[in-house]
């Protein structure tokens, strides 16, 4: 079968690769759909390894090189294992990450911070395939209303819903998300789906505030331009947003968040970042406000899939564009030239 494989940086390959094997008790097999370009991937293709790991993983044993990709949707080919409601054939979406089941994260529920934890994609042979082995636990059953494309935004929308879930967004609450890309943009329906009454993004493109404004949201910035704390502190009543929700992970913005939230607000940092932040301890002990980190998801990708079911999350706005898989090698080097250009790209091996 085909499959874009991440060799090292700036060497992604369409390579010919064997089927994955029957599964174990605790995997699947699933016939790929659609699979959505993260950003993870496109960092892993400019400047990798980060998330991946030069040797085998401790949980799954693979190593490089494996194909990317861990936003997917398609149809079940072999189950190591019965799963209540779902058998061979049918249309699921897949939560990624590998996890032990066994150690003090797991027996709480917190699969996503287990330490021997890992994605497909990152820590196994991904979705930018033919096929892929994924968890069994991950499968959720696609409802006929949603369809493959939407089931393979699942993944992201979770990453959205997990990130409000933990800046305890409620109705009325007023929200600053940080940033306008493809998580932003999922914090935005997300907090919209949690009742929040002011919502509003800081974000420099113009064409993605133009997309926001379209969505809803209550006021764009643009931060080069604006002073953003003192617009959103002016239009919440000089109070200030009960919750700040980053999406960049430039660690540089953090300390502004934590500076622009309300006194007793909360500040989540959902960007995947690296380096020191700096943050004013005062402003944190002498206001109490709070600063939590969030990670993917938790149990959030069948949340998606219910509230896209029922009409309360239309994800339509974040998919940008459609490609096969064997144009998958031009795809990431258009992203990497110009990632403006999208929100959130899907690959097909099934052709167009």
């Amino acid at each position: 079968m085909k499959a874009l494989r991440w060799h090292g940086a700036r060497d992604l390959r369409l390579d010919e690769v064997p089927d994955p094997p029957e599964p174990k008790p605790h995997e699947a097999v699933v016939e790929v759909s659609w699979c959505g370009v993260c950003g993870t991937d496109l960092h892993e293709f400019l400047e990798g390894p980060h998330m991946i790991r030069t040797g085998p993983h401790p949980l799954t044993g693979a190593a490089p090189p494996l194909a990317l990709g861990h936003e997917f949707s398609g149809s079940v080919l072999a189950l190591g294992s019965a799963v209540p409601g779902i058998a061979v054939g049918d249309r699921v979406a897949v939560d990624p990450v590998w996890r032990c089941g066994v150690c003090y994260w797991c027996a709480r529920g917190e699969y996503h911070i287990c330490p021997m934890s890992g994605s497909v994609g990152l820590a196994s042979p991904g979705a930018f395939a033919e096929r892929v082995t994924v968890p069994l636990a991950g499968l959720t059953r696609l409802p006929g209303n949603v369809s493959d494309e939407m089931g393979a935004l699942a993944e992201p929308l979770a990453v959205g819903l997990h990130a409000v879930t933990r800046a305890g967004v409620a109705p009325g609450d007023n929200v600053l998300v940080v940033g306008g890309g493809p998580i932003g943009v999922a914090v935005v329906l997300a907090a919209r789906v949690a009742g929040a009454a002011g919502l509003y993004v800081s974000e420099p493109l113009a064409g993605r505030r133009e997309l926001l404004e379209g969505l809803g949201v209550t006021e764009t910035f643009d931060p080069r331009t604006a002073d953003v704390r003192r617009e959103v502190f002016l239009r919440t009543g000089r109070v200030g947003p009960d919750a700040v929700i980053d999406a960049t992970g430039v660690a540089a913005l953090a300390g502004q968040a934590v500076a622009t939230v309300r006194r007793g607000g909360r500040v989540v940092l959902a960007g995947v970042g690296r380096g020191q932040a700096g943050i004013d301890m005062g402003q944190l002990v002498l206001y109490e406000r709070s600063v939590l980190g969030t990670l993917g998801y938790r149990f959030d990708i069948p949340r998606a899939i219910g509230l896209m079911s029922t009409g309360r999350l239309d994800a339509t706005a974040l998919l940008t564009g459609r490609f096969p898989l064997d144009g998958g090698v031009g795809v990431f080097e258009d992203l990497a030239a110009d990632r403006a250009r999208h929100l959130k790209v899907l690959l097909t091996p099934k052709g167009l």
